[in-house]
């Protein structure tokens, strides 16, 4: 063996991320998971309709995770059940009201107001010095809305507002069912239930049109968002603090303009470009007034328990104070 060989080798402790940095990976992933899967359905508007598309992949993603997960009955209390059907209701309305606005408005714009939940729920958490940020996230949305010449959709606009509050409801709900059932085991009821009630909405009128290449190709897009951006934020959970991880997230909305440029040919004007981005440096700045302990590092397989309050249950989104948003789409 040449002595020159073990140099030509690259030293395995040097190609492994650190905890924090892949956490972060796994999170941009997430991210870009969600915004890429959403501009993919778009196009399958016009052959399945609005709300079959947003109720096939909800379906869908009911099935894999209840698969995946397998939740058991006595992983539940009879408090524990309600709260899961609440949650996968508050979820089904989250989907059917974002899909309802992409139909209407850009993805960046609808994803921008939408991210106006989780933002409420960090702003009016404890501690005075993150309501600073509501004049930028408020100015924000008057550049994205543009009153002065209608520049948006009325109707865009209710629904992605909409899909706000049910996203704001959907934080408050995961924070209780984290409280009571560990790992992804409520994301396995919540999640189905949301299924059902997304192709009861959506109705034989418009799950009518489904062949079955369109059912293969939701399979795919169900996986693609939420589930494995779902599995992606547990992961990244355990490896960042959730204050880390909620200053991440204020990104999406930044990432989903720019899923609209590149998959849909969506190109933003200055001024809604601008109202994205100052609801971004609202989020960021929100997040970065909280300051929080190092997460700890923790390498349990999936699925299982959560090890600190560090990490949300359910694969969900740190963004208030104990608050998680989930990977919605």
């Amino acid at each position: 063996m040449s002595s020159l060989e073990p140099l030509s080798r690259p030293r395995p402790d040097r190609l492994r991320l650190r905890g924090a940095e892949a956490g972060a990976l796994m999170t941009l992933a997430s991210m870009s998971g969600v915004q890429l899967g959403l501009a993919l359905a778009v196009p399958l508007f016009d052959r399945l309709g609005v709300l079959g598309t947003a109720g096939l992949r909800l379906g869908w993603a009911g099935v894999l995770l209840l698969v995946l997960i397998r939740p058991r009955p006595r992983d539940f209390t009879g408090r524990d059940l309600p709260v899961c059907v609440l949650l996968g209701a508050v979820t089904a309305g989250m989907m059917l009201f974002f899909t309802l606005a992409v139909a209407r408005i850009p993805l960046g714009t609808a994803s921008a107001l939408e991210f106006l939940g989780p933002l409420g729920v960090s702003l009016c958490g404890r501690g005075g010095g993150r309501r600073r940020w509501t004049a930028p996230a408020a100015l924000g949305v008057v550049l994205l809305t543009e009153p002065w010449h209608g520049g948006v959709n009325p109707a865009g606009l209710g629904y992605a507002l909409a899909a706000a509050a049910c996203w704001a409801a959907y934080i408050l709900l995961t924070q209780r069912v984290g409280d009571q059932v560990t790992g992804l085991k409520g994301l396995a009821v919540s999640m189905p239930v949301a299924g059902v009630l997304g192709m009861l909405v959506a109705g034989p009128s418009e799950l009518g049109h489904a062949t079955w290449p369109l059912l293969l190709v939701m399979l795919g897009l169900a996986a693609l968002s939420p589930v494995v951006p779902f599995i992606l934020e547990f992961r990244a959970l355990r490896h960042l603090t959730t204050s880390a991880f909620g200053t991440l997230m204020s990104l999406e909305p930044a990432i989903a303009l720019l899923m609209g440029l590149l998959v849909l040919g969506q190109i933003p004007g200055p001024v809604p470009a601008a109202g994205v981005a100052f609801v971004v440096i609202a989020g960021i700045g929100a997040r970065a007034t909280t300051a929080e302990p190092p997460a700890p590092h923790d390498d349990t397989p999936l699925p299982g328990p959560a090890p600190s309050d560090q990490e949300a249950p359910g694969g969900t989104r740190g963004i208030g104070d104990g608050q998680c948003a989930p990977s919605r789409r």
